[in-house]
């Protein structure tokens, strides 16, 4: 269906070959955009598509625009209809994912403010099965993952993205998964577009949101969902690379891949290589909670077909 689908384009729902930008926007030549990645669930037994955490993703957008100096004309009201209607004029009815992206049109430079217009994209996307995996085999990139001080990771941009593909791609001709970056403490920061938890003697550790990773909306999930159903103590705290090496389970998280489990970080295996309990536990509790199946967080589930 990816050839015969729909997009919204500023307000119109045209065919996806038909959603053209202009090649000389700001957009096309720097990279001046700002997005998210939203997952929708289909319910077979409810008929029903349920989108995850859509407030918590536009607020994320809005900041995103304000950080990155652009002009903001949407509501985050206007940013869910266009969501909806896409998804509507498309009638999914499976697992998808949703690109909304506010991107600087016209002819104007890389430090142009506006004129801005929006697409929304959707794509079906099944949910991942942890089971059916084998863990990632990841390298520490030589590549130093972005900061606050330069290219700030707390904006969803996407010219950010050059930083986890130059990092992804030296993984990929060497051999590996993916990456995990340091920041420029030498500390863990994340992986290429995800964010990354270790499990040490029970304990969940993940980095700080000062640690030079975005301000993740799966990483938010997975802290409460630890602490209020798992009763995992869960640890913000600065992470050495060496840890990787000993401790008992690693995995990235994210709204793409949700969770992805490393059995091996620079040619060292991760305990004994098999996926580990917890992040098995963790995966499924996640996966119960964005289709619905755990009734105290339906307050983050936005039904489509209404």
């Amino acid at each position: 269906m990816s050839d015969n689908r729909l997009i919204w384009l500023n307000g119109n729902i045209v065919p996806v070959n038909e959603a053209t930008i202009n090649v000389l926007s700001p957009t096309s030549q720097f990279g001046a955009n700002v997005f998210e990645g939203i997952r929708c669930y289909w319910d077979e037994e409810e008929q029903q598509l349920y989108s995850f955490k859509l407030e918590e993703h536009y607020k994320r957008l809005k900041n995103s625009m304000k950080m990155f100096r652009m002009e903001d004309k949407y509501t985050i009201d206007e940013l869910k209809k266009g969501l909806i209607d896409i998804v509507l004029a498309n009638n999914y009815r499976e697992d998808i994912a949703v690109r909304q992206t506010v991107f600087i049109d016209g002819f104007g430079s890389w430090m142009s403010k506006g004129p801005i217009s929006m697409f929304i994209a959707p794509i079906a996307k099944s949910r991942s099965d942890i089971e059916k995996k084998t863990g990632m085999k990841c390298c520490i990139s030589s590549w130093e993952r972005i900061s606050d001080r330069n290219l700030s990771p707390k904006v969803k941009v996407g010219a950010n993205y050059i930083n986890s593909r130059m990092a992804q791609m030296e993984a990929l001709e060497n051999g590996y998964d993916s990456a995990i970056l340091l920041n420029n403490q030498g500390k863990i920061s994340e992986g290429p577009g995800s964010c990354l938890f270790i499990v040490r003697d029970g304990k969940l550790i993940t980095p700080p949101v000062t640690a030079s990773i975005l301000e993740s909306i799966t990483r938010d999930t997975i802290i409460e969902l630890a602490k209020n159903e798992m009763e995992i103590e869960v640890i913000e705290r600065e992470i050495d690379r060496t840890e990787l090496y000993i401790c008992d389970e690693v995995f990235l998280c994210g709204s793409a891949m949700e969770i992805g489990a490393v059995s091996n970080v620079d040619g060292i295996v991760v305990s004994n290589g098999e996926i580990g309990s917890i992040t098995k536990k963790i995966h499924e509790t996640y996966m119960k909670t964005v289709t619905g199946k755990l009734g105290n967080y339906r307050k983050w589930l936005t039904p489509i077909y209404v």
